[in-house]
């Protein structure tokens, strides 16, 4: 593990799971580490592991001219960070913002930071907390790249890969946005198919593997079907759309003879519909892209 000098120090605001971890992370490099939590009572171990415990936001802030903020949302981070105070204090140093919203938000946290003479930072944490400190964990970054490059060496002790997306302060949280639109539109078929099959009388351990199967499809048909949506080629000649539209009605009205709710399902048969209903019937799914990408038109 690297060892710092005593002028390289971080502050580390938001103490959650994932603040903690961070947290953890600079410690364990070496880093001076200061950190502060809205809630008291989170840095006990943290402070036995040689952190620092400001008792402001403000004193946290002023103790390390690199600042990581990581709480739940910008409405949380904007409490914290636009504080008169606090963002005097921030003036001259940089800040990395973790928290995960909209590329909206992110833009106009960068907007405030450059009027308030902070130099800024966007970011994502693609992974769970217990890969932070490890090769496991991923993270994305946007904003000024020269600001990115001078504090590379320190955001690299969190472990894992970091990547640059560019200038544009929104893109990481873009990427953050359609990552977790991947994920959490796949935990919602995995919840349904588990009702579908326990109304069958199927458990979760049997269903497993085989949904392990299904999965482990998925991903070359990401990499062919981007090419496809990026080139405007939306081939039905794996499976045309009327076929999936097909499949989908049999999912649903199996479900509903169960009573078991099938409004996600319902939607994305729509959107196949939609799909067919505009003359592209041979094309594959991926077309669906096209159409929300255009608002139906």
């Amino acid at each position: 593990m690297s060892t710092y000098d005593d002028q390289s120090a971080v502050t580390v605001l938001g103490l959650g799971p994932m603040g903690r971890a961070l947290a953890g992370a600079f410690l364990d490099a070496g880093l001076r580490t200061t950190v502060w939590n809205r809630t008291p009572g989170r840095d006990a171990e943290l402070v036995a592991r040689g952190a620092t415990a400001a008792g402001t936001a403000e004193e946290a802030v002023a103790a390390s001219d690199f600042v990581v903020v990581c709480v739940v949302n910008y409405d949380a981070s904007d409490a914290i960070l636009r504080q008169p105070a606090v963002a005097d204090a921030l003036k001259d140093r940089t800040l990395v913002n973790l928290t995960a919203d909209t590329p909206a938000r992110a833009r106009d946290t960068a907007d405030w930071a450059a009027a308030h003479g902070i130099r800024y930072l966007d970011g994502a944490i693609m992974t769970p907390t217990t890969t932070i400190g490890t090769p496991e964990a991923v993270f994305l970054h946007s904003g000024p790249e020269d600001v990115y490059r001078a504090h590379q060496p320190v955001l690299d002790t969190l472990g894992g890969t970091h990547t640059h997306l560019g200038e544009d302060v929104g893109r990481a949280a873009a990427y953050d946005i359609a990552l977790l639109d991947i994920f959490w539109t796949a935990m919602a078929g995995y919840a349904h198919a588990l009702a579908a099959a326990r109304a069958e009388g199927i458990t979760g351990r049997e269903l497993a593997p085989f949904a392990q199967g299904i999965a482990a499809i998925l991903p070359p048909l990401f990499e062919e079907f981007a090419g496809d949506a990026d080139a405007g080629n939306y081939s039905g000649d794996l499976n045309p759309i009327t076929s999936a539209a097909s499949s989908m009605s049999h999912i649903i009205e199996a479900s509903e003879a169960h009573a078991i709710e099938a409004s996600v399902m319902r939607a994305v048969e729509g959107q196949a519909r939609r799909v067919i209903a505009l003359g592209h019937g041979t094309d594959g799914f991926i077309r669906v892209t096209d159409l929300l990408s255009r608002h139906g038109h």
